[in-house]
């Protein structure tokens, strides 16, 4: 195997472990990350899909003990039950517009100029956000109703945009919508179990005979490094969100976006996606 071609997975698995969760949108890293390593066609576009599933994992092991309890009290427990009930309310959105519009999606906005843009107007929206911001409605995700649920679940379809980022669209519309912040942050990772692991396994299913036994050792390594860069995040996040606002994000998401732009208006970067 290739060790070029290792190494270009292992800093795949980094970018996706370390972006998934935050509001800076993963997928829009990824696409220009893979577009200045070389890694592009349809096996990188089904490689960036697989690993998530290593950033997912990271949020079932940080949060083992909450799911164990959700599935525990399933049959018994009413307040269990709502919180599954949330987040299935929450998935449907963004699945059934996912079914409906990612070919299309894919076919014109997984570019890097179009997810640049994504990434400037995310960032605007995050601080118009955080200046409005008032007193919270929802302390706690074990608060949330139907109708919170269905209002973050309408924010990730959003997402579907690249460059928007669904913990983004999740956690500023929860915020939106009443939502804590930490209790928006939260929601967004439990949100990620059933939408991310839908996704990768939807895609993977389709594109299943472009995978070769020879993809094993790539596709492991982007796993693992997504899965414990994506643990490190999550933690960091979460401790993060409990004394500070999002204007971090949205500044970087800004800078990121018009250096981009700027890169390719100068033409010092040539970002035509394969």
């Amino acid at each position: 195997m290739d060790p070029v071609v290792l190494f270009k997975a292992l800093v795949l698995g980094i970018v996706e472990g370390l972006t998934e969760f935050l509001p800076i949108s993963s997928t829009g890293h990824l696409i220009i990350a893979e577009q200045l390593l070389a890694f592009t066609g349809e096996k990188a576009k089904v490689f960036a899909i697989f690993i998530q599933l290593g950033a997912i994992l990271a949020i079932c092991w940080e949060y083992r003990r909450r799911l164990a309890t959700a599935v525990g009290g399933l049959a018994t427990d009413r307040r269990q039950q709502r919180f599954v009930l949330n987040l299935v309310v929450a998935f449907i959105p963004a699945a059934v517009l996912g079914l409906a519009f990612s070919k299309h999606i894919k076919a014109h906005l997984f570019q890097p100029l179009p997810v640049a843009t994504a990434f400037i107007v995310g960032g605007l929206v995050i601080l118009w956000v955080e200046r409005r911001q008032r007193r919270p409605v929802v302390n706690d995700v074990d608060d949330m109703r139907l109708t919170d649920a269905l209002k973050v679940g309408l924010a990730q379809a959003f997402a579907l945009i690249p460059g928007t980022s669904r913990s983004g669209a999740t956690i500023i519309g929860g915020m939106i919508f009443g939502l804590s912040r930490r209790a928006a942050t939260e929601f967004s990772f439990f949100l990620a179990i059933p939408t991310l692991s839908a996704a990768a396994v939807y895609d993977l299913w389709k594109h299943r005979g472009l995978l070769v036994a020879d993809d094993v050792t790539v596709f492991g390594i982007g796993f693992v490094a997504a899965f414990v860069s994506a643990l490190l995040a999550v933690r960091a996040l979460i401790r993060y969100v409990a004394q500070h606002d999002f204007a971090i994000f949205a500044w970087y998401r800004i800078a990121f976006g018009a250096l981009v732009l700027l890169t390719s208006a100068t033409g010092w970067i040539n970002w035509v996606a394969d």
